[in-house]
């Protein structure tokens, strides 16, 4: 028992010492010292010079001291995405010189910690081949000695948010640097890019919302339904697409991204893009059914009806906005003849016109004229 109390006495000593220790460093009582200003309110430009850590790098000196990136090595040395990265020139600070990501934690700790378990600043500092591992905050927001210089001062970095000086063309261009081409091809122009949207209205790299993606919200339909509420009801209607259920996203279907369609699908056309789950509806008939084949919106709705199997209208009514009965007695197709009507007709119950006209998206039957087989 003596041993033991002995022991941490002398543990309680050494703890002591080096307290006292860090309290007498010069460097540590800089730290400490609340910032002053006069009458202590605001920073001034020589405590945040004060307490911002030396410059620690910059991309070319980088790239001419390490001879892995020199030019020849760069041409024929294994690429990795990353290896696009440049730091983007800043319009409203042209002049700025890049400082370093140890630099901008001095005071951006809280997300720097978030951006840690991002995959985008995890890559950055491994290291690019036009940045420098020392680049992962600048490749981004662009070179930042502006910004420590005067924080306060507008454009001084490239801010991604709404209202910032830094202008939604400003902000694509810097994450186009990378991300240019394939399904992004169709960007510029896009109703997306026409409405003033930028990227981070949809996406946040600076911490892990969503498995993949980078998304600002836990799930592809989550982000989609921040704009598009009226869709998003569409889904709670009894007929419905498997979104809400998770076997299916807002992209199975469009590209938020851009395309040439106005709605922003991933295939040419409205039927295309149906056809790529219901294959059995795409033919060839020897009989095809002209709305069929013309649109599928013309009797559906693709994102939810009250109607079954997502309708625009119930039968018979749907049939009836191009045929007007021919063929048929004047009595049949009518709401009196349904099952609740004051006539009721066997023939229009249950699946109504589809009850005869069973293959109404198209017939490969020698008598299938009518799609009754």
């Amino acid at each position: 028992m003596r041993t033991f109390r002995e022991s941490l006495a002398v543990l309680w000593i050494h703890v002591f010492v080096a307290v006292a220790l860090m309290a007498m460093n010069p460097a540590v009582l800089a730290q400490q010292e609340p910032p002053k200003n006069g009458d202590g309110a605001k920073l001034t430009q020589s405590d945040i010079e004060r307490m911002l850590p030396p410059t620690d790098m910059g991309a070319g000196v980088h790239a001419a001291n390490d001879a892995s990136l020199s030019p020849a090595s760069m041409n024929t040395g294994p690429a990795t995405p990353f290896d696009a990265a440049r730091i983007p020139v800043n319009p409203a600070a042209p002049n700025a010189q890049a400082i370093g990501a140890k630099t901008c934690s001095a005071c951006h700790s809280l997300e720097d910690i978030h951006a840690s378990h991002a995959i985008h600043v995890q890559s950055f500092q491994v290291g690019a081949a036009n940045t420098g591992p020392q680049a992962a905050c600048e490749a981004c927001h662009g070179p930042g000695s502006d910004h420590a210089k005067n924080p306060a001062a507008r454009g001084s970095i490239i801010a991604f948010t709404h209202g910032s000086a830094s202008t939604p063309e400003t902000q694509a261009t810097v994450c186009l640097g990378c991300h240019a081409g394939g399904a992004r091809q169709h960007w510029l122009g896009s109703v997306h890019e026409s409405r003033g949207l930028s990227c981070t209205d949809c996406h946040n790299p600076m911490v892990r919302n969503s498995p993949e993606g980078a998304l600002a919200k836990s799930s592809i339909n989550q982000v989609c339904a921040t704009c598009h509420q009226d869709i998003l009801v569409k889904f709670n209607r009894r007929s419905h697409m498997p979104l809400p259920e998770g076997q299916m996203a807002c992209t199975d279907c469009h590209n938020p991204h851009g395309s040439i369609t106005k709605p922003l699908l991933k295939t040419d056309t409205v039927n295309d893009t149906c056809y790529s789950c219901h294959a059995e509806k795409r033919g060839p008939f020897i009989f095809e059914h002209a709305p069929v084949r013309e649109n599928c919106l013309n009797c559906h709705d693709p994102h939810g009806s009250n109607q079954q199997t997502l309708l625009v209208l119930p039968m018979p009514m749907l049939c009836q906005q191009c045929h007007t009965m021919n063929g048929h007695p004047n009595d049949l197709q009518t709401r009196q003849s349904m099952r609740n009507g004051l006539t009721p007709d066997e023939r229009l119950m249950g699946r109504a016109c589809v009850t005869c006209h069973s293959n109404i998206h198209g017939s490969n039957n020698p008598s299938g004229a009518m799609f009754h087989q």
